[in-house]
Parts: structure tokens; C-alpha cells; sequence
């Protein structure tokens, strides 16, 4: 086996390593900040912008229609930290599979 074959494998092994430590907290989506009016006339928000913020998680998945769901502002950390360790998992498998071309390339999958 080529050294640089085998480098390609230790590199690979290393990412699933760290793909197996992300937690099963992941989620598909946006996260939205909203301000909303309330349309008392009276309000302030009348001439601001509005009550908020107040944060929904957007998701669109093909086929059916898209969900919003109400983030509680206690959530909203967490909401972001399972929405990036989606993003690392998206970029690991990318990386892999970048690698098993390679591999693939030189008959050594």
C-alpha cells in the first residue's frame, strides 16, 4: 500500500472517530428571529419593530410543507449548537467521501 493511501486511510479512520462523538442532538434548519406587531393601535410596536425577539426553527424538507416551530428562549442556544453539529456532520461525511474517491482512484477502497 502507498504511503500516501495509507495516510488517506489514518485520515479517514480520524473523522469517523469524530463523527461517532457528535450527540444525536442534530437538527434540519434555520433558525428565525422574528419581531412581531400585535395591532393594538396603541402599542408601541405600532411604530417600532415590534414584540420580540421571538424564535422559530424553519424547516423545508422536499414534498411537504415547510414547519415552523416556536424556539422558547431557553432553547435558543441549544437550537444553534444541534443546528452547527449538523453543518460538522455535512462537512465530515463530505471529507470522507472525498477520501474514498481517492481510494477508489487508486483500487485501494
Amino acid at each position: 500500500m502507498k504511503k500516501k493511501n495509507l495516510d488517506l486511510r489514518r485520515r479517514r479512520a480520524a473523522l469517523v472517530r469524530r463523527l461517532q462523538s457528535v450527540g444525536p442532538e442534530l437538527l434540519r434548519g434555520s433558525l428565525i428571529e422574528r419581531y412581531k406587531k400585535c395591532g393594538k393601535p396603541g402599542c408601541k410596536c405600532a411604530k417600532g419593530r415590534g414584540h420580540g425577539p421571538k424564535y422559530y426553527l424553519s424547516v423545508s424538507l422536499p414534498g411537504v410543507k415547510p414547519e415552523m416551530i416556536y424556539v422558547p428562549q431557553a432553547y435558543v442556544d441549544l437550537v444553534e449548537s444541534c443546528l452547527g453539529d449538523l453543518t460538522e456532520v455535512r462537512e465530515l461525511i463530505e471529507e470522507i467521501c472525498e477520501i474514498n474517491r481517492s481510494l477508489l482512484r487508486e483500487r485501494e477502497l
